[in-house]
């Protein structure tokens, strides 16, 4: 059974029971949509074959670019359902990084919202696809297909596909940006999704009365893999929201009776500081799930307080959730701590030599089990140095204690990780590098009351350059989404190298990010 049977069977079973609600606050009148499991299956199998009336078979990519709505969740189980590869874009991205996932994925459809026309319109001599396959979800003013109008015509039964669908086929792609600059496609099967859905269910103790909170943009692992794909396999009811808003999501918490769902630090903070947290009724929310970055422990007891769970995750795109927090009461005992092993995965801290260092000891952390991802859609060369001999090397240096907790030393790599954002600096460095005043350029992140992390542009002028911190931030914007351009620029005359002329990053982090060891 593929992923896209799932939503066939709960239409069956489950047919009258509520299965998502979207509360679309970027439209004037915050509109509300409701549909059961059987509604929201007729709608599926309608952009089913109308996917395939346009081409689409087996194995071909679609893309979608969406805030959080309910079509971004009928295009994922239509495309699984024949057998397609979804492609979630980021909604937050400028268009040249868009043309290049459109381009190197090879999509022959995209469906998006009609806030994005004009950035659609900008984009489409450079990519692929045809026209008529351009679904606009929104307006009719006639320049697209429109995603309604279509569905309108299409058939509510089940699909007849061309070619069985297996558990080991591809199913997604989800691009995460590469640590060399360019963005990598994460290949995910239809098995992976089953048992990274297995693990979300085990850890969140999902039932199918549970209702999901979905603030997390579907286009990230948080949002689509770990709670709303969950929520709707097990039979509960997944509520939407287009946009954050540290009120209004409380709001939803308090109107739709919301009992878990997962967002980062930073929302946890928003909530306290600017939601007015005290001014709602949470006592339906028995848990909330943190991931993104490290939670400090005072905002854990700020929430305990107040008798809402606190739990952490921790994992990344390749692999979604890798390691998770035992139950509250462990917690003391168990400060700084990311967790242990998810039930469906094994986990370990390996050396250079790819051998087991002792508790205690720093090394790289490795994951092996049917959450990883198939590899790099292609890039068999990163997917060689990332899957050696059957386990995925994650890239955090982290330690584990004698009981199997985990503790991240350092992210992966260089990643700056902004209110639950990853931001690497090599493509903002890559950037940078086509400047004709700059000689080179550093990117580290630093810390934030706000955001939690920043990055920090460190650039060396040419001889006889001169450049404003504006100038240099100017520069960046309208090629990179704006939440990867640094917050704060500084100029400095030279970087301090190896012996073979590299910039050394770990000396720059301990002289910026925390300039009392530098």
């Amino acid at each position: 059974m593929n992923v896209g049977d799932w939503i066939r069977k709960r239409g069956q079973i489950s047919s009258d029971v509520t299965a998502v609600v979207f509360e679309d606050n970027r439209r004037e009148g915050n509109p509300t949509c409701r549909f059961t499991y059987k509604q929201l299956n007729e709608r599926v199998n309608r952009l089913a074959h109308v996917l395939l009336e346009k081409g689409i078979t087996k194995g071909d990519r679609v893309a979608a670019f969406c805030y959080n709505c309910n079509q971004m969740l009928e295009a994922y189980f239509a495309v699984s359902k024949i057998g397609g590869i979804i492609v979630p874009l980021n909604f937050r991205l400028e268009a040249p990084e868009t043309t290049f996932m459109l381009r190197d994925s090879g999509s022959k459809a995209l469906i998006f919202q009609d806030h994005f026309s004009e950035m659609i319109r900008s984009l489409q001599p450079a990519v692929n696809i045809p026209s008529e396959n351009l679904i606009c979800i929104g307006e009719k003013d006639g320049s697209w297909e429109n995603y309604e109008a279509l569905l309108e015509a299409g058939s509510p039964e089940e699909p007849e596909k061309g070619e069985e669908v297996e558990a080991d086929d591809p199913q997604m792609i989800m691009y995460t940006s590469g640590t060399t600059g360019v963005p990598k496609g994460a290949l995910m099967s239809h098995r992976k999704t089953f048992y990274n859905t297995f693990n979300a269910q085990i850890y969140f103790d999902l039932t199918s009365r549970d209702v999901m909170l979905v603030v997390m943009p579907l286009f990230h692992s948080g949002g689509l893999n770990i709670c709303a794909i969950p929520i709707l396999y097990q039979g509960g009811t997944a509520v939407l929201q287009s946009a954050f808003d540290p009120r209004e999501t409380l709001a939803l918490i308090e109107k739709h009776r919301i009992t878990v769902g997962l967002v980062v630090p930073t929302m946890l903070n928003f909530f306290l500081k600017k939601g007015g947290i005290d001014d709602f009724d949470l006592s339906s929310l028995r848990l909330l799930v943190i991931g993104g970055e490290p939670l400090p422990v005072a905002l854990i007891e700020a929430y305990e307080s107040r008798d809402i769970a606190i739990r952490q995750v921790f994992g990344q795109t390749e692999t979604s959730i890798q390691l998770c927090q035992m139950p509250n009461e462990k917690d003391g005992k168990k400060i700084g701590s990311v967790g242990r092993s998810v039930f469906h995965a094994e986990i370990r801290i390996v050396d250079e030599q790819g051998r087991d260092v002792p508790p205690g000891e720093v090394g790289e952390l490795i994951l092996k089990g049917p959450t990883q991802m198939l590899g790099y859609w292609n890039n068999p060369e990163e997917t060689a140095k990332t899957i050696r001999n059957g386990w995925l090397y994650t890239g955090d240096l982290a330690r584990m204690d004698e009981e199997g907790y985990v503790y991240i030393v350092d992210r992966a790599r260089d990643v700056i990780i902004s209110g639950g954002e990853n931001i690497y600096p090599a493509e903002i460095e890559r950037v940078y590098a086509s400047h004709p005043k700059i000689l080179e350029a550093a990117v580290v992140g630093v810390p934030d009351g706000k955001w939690g992390e920043v990055g920090k542009a460190l650039i060396v002028l040419k001889d006889g350059e001169d450049m404003t911190p504006e100038e240099a931030l100017g520069f960046l914007r309208g090629k990179l989404a704006k939440y990867k351009i640094p917050k704060q620029v500084e100029f400095t005359g030279e970087f301090p190298k190896t012996a073979s002329g590299k910039i050394r990053k770990a000396e720059l982090k301990r002289r910026y990010a925390n300039p009392g060891q530098g």
